[in-house]
């Protein structure tokens, strides 16, 4: 009904200062209502249904586009420049071994859910050549362990057909964003399962703490001049990155196409990349003192503006085209998350590491600060520093799920 993306943005920006100002409310009802529902949840839920009712649709609208390439990287330079980085290495190798975790759950999940829906449905191993349902499914394997890059690459390295790869899309944008909901449902708690893996969070409090009481000792009321000053160095930023991406990325792919399998050739990966160190370098200088005039909270509202714009791509409608096909990522999505929540009760993980480092592989540069600023704003370049892990690990394990699925549909 609505395709003029002024209009679009209007409704967004609408949907979020609706979810911000009843969030805030004191009334008893609003109170209540929020303890169960997180306001982040309904900032990305909320526009979905305006999608999958057909009053927006996020498959034609550039918002989603305009976002994540320019706000986002903004918005990670803003939150990442009163970072105590020092204390990021504190949180010790756990953040690590469950984003390998996430990993090896996609690679070994693929195959198994694969597997397990062919001795109900046979007829998802029937295609042929490229409609074979194996070469759709590895695509889905680089999108979850890396991002846009990887999964084109697995397109092109299992040339599966169109028809097939466009199937394959809505499988994995629905999967991952209703896992995506699923995190943020839980990160407004997460103590309660903390307690049932018996987990040791200290650092990550510490590491809020410090943050927090740095921030109230260079807390001041901004004036115009300083308002511009935070924008003007996180635009600035972002747009260096975008300056430096549009000739590094195409020279890579020319003169070393080799490194595509890390994703090195993509645009997008060195703006996430470039925009984070640039936060981070100057979280080591007198920069970082602009946190006290609101910098984090200028990137947490451009962080907000692309979860609603991440919310408006998902269609719930889209599982009824072909439920074979989600039956198959529902399944890859529970081992995923299995394999996760093994590996955490072992070694006694926060949940917040699960979350950060699930959605550092499904979800990538793009909603693990989600995932992460939804625990604490602060948390957010834990969720960026991980997410560039997924990029470099992407095509090797996605063609490596790609091989798996491809001996299970000869089985």
């Amino acid at each position: 009904m609505i395709t003029n993306d002024a209009v679009v943005m209007g409704l967004l920006m609408g949907i979020l200062a609706l979810v911000f100002t009843t969030s805030s409310s004191q009334k008893t009802f609003w109170k209540k209502f929020y303890r169960v529902v997180p306001s982040v949840l309904l900032c990305y839920f909320l526009p979905s249904i305006f999608n999958t009712l057909g009053i927006i649709s996020g498959e034609q609208s550039s918002l989603y586009q305009v976002a994540s390439r320019y706000l986002l990287p903004t918005s990670l330079v803003l939150l990442t420049i009163s970072i105590d980085f020092k204390g990021i290495i504190k949180l010790g190798p756990k953040a690590l071994i469950m984003f390998l975790s996430g990993t090896v759950g996609i690679i070994l999940g693929g195959p198994l859910a694969l597997l397990i829906v062919s001795f109900f449905h046979p007829s998802i191993l029937a295609g042929v050549g490229p409609d074979e349902v194996w070469r759709g499914l590895a695509t889905i394997a680089g999108s979850w362990i890396g991002g846009g890059a990887n999964q084109t690459a697995m397109l092109r390295t299992f040339e599966a057909s169109p028809a097939l790869f466009s199937q394959m899309i809505a499988v994995d944008v629905v999967i991952a964003n209703l896992w995506l909901a699923f995190l943020l449902y839980w990160a407004a708690n997460p103590g309660r399962i903390d307690k049932i893996f018996k987990a040791d969070s200290s650092a990550i409090l510490e590491l809020q703490k410090n943050v927090e009481a740095y921030r109230r000792n260079i807390m001041k009321i901004p004036s115009m001049a300083d308002t511009f000053k935070v924008l003007g160095i996180g635009f600035a930023i972002t747009g260096l990155s975008h300056w430096i991406a549009d000739y590094l990325a195409p020279w890579i792919g020319e003169n070393y196409p080799q490194l595509d399998q890390y994703s090195l050739d993509s645009k997008f990966f060195w703006i996430v990349v470039i925009a984070t160190t640039g936060g981070l370098i100057l979280s080591f200088t007198k920069v970082r003192n602009l946190e006290g005039v609101g910098a984090s909270r200028l990137g947490s509202v451009l962080l907000y503006v692309l979860v609603a714009t991440v919310g408006m791509q998902m269609d719930l409608f889209a599982i009824l085209d072909n439920p074979t096909l989600f039956l198959v990522g529902i399944v890859w999505m529970l081992m995923h998350i299995t394999i996760m929540l093994i590996v955490a009760y072992l070694i006694k993980a926060p949940f917040f590491f699960v979350a950060v480092g699930s959605q550092a592989n499904v979800g990538g540069a793009a909603s693990a600060p989600i995932v992460a600023s939804a625990f604490n704003p602060s948390l957010a370049p834990v969720g960026v520093l991980l997410a560039v892990f997924g990029y470099a690990a992407g095509t090797y394990g996605a063609y490596l799920c790609g091989l798996l699925l491809q001996l299970v549909s000869k089985l």
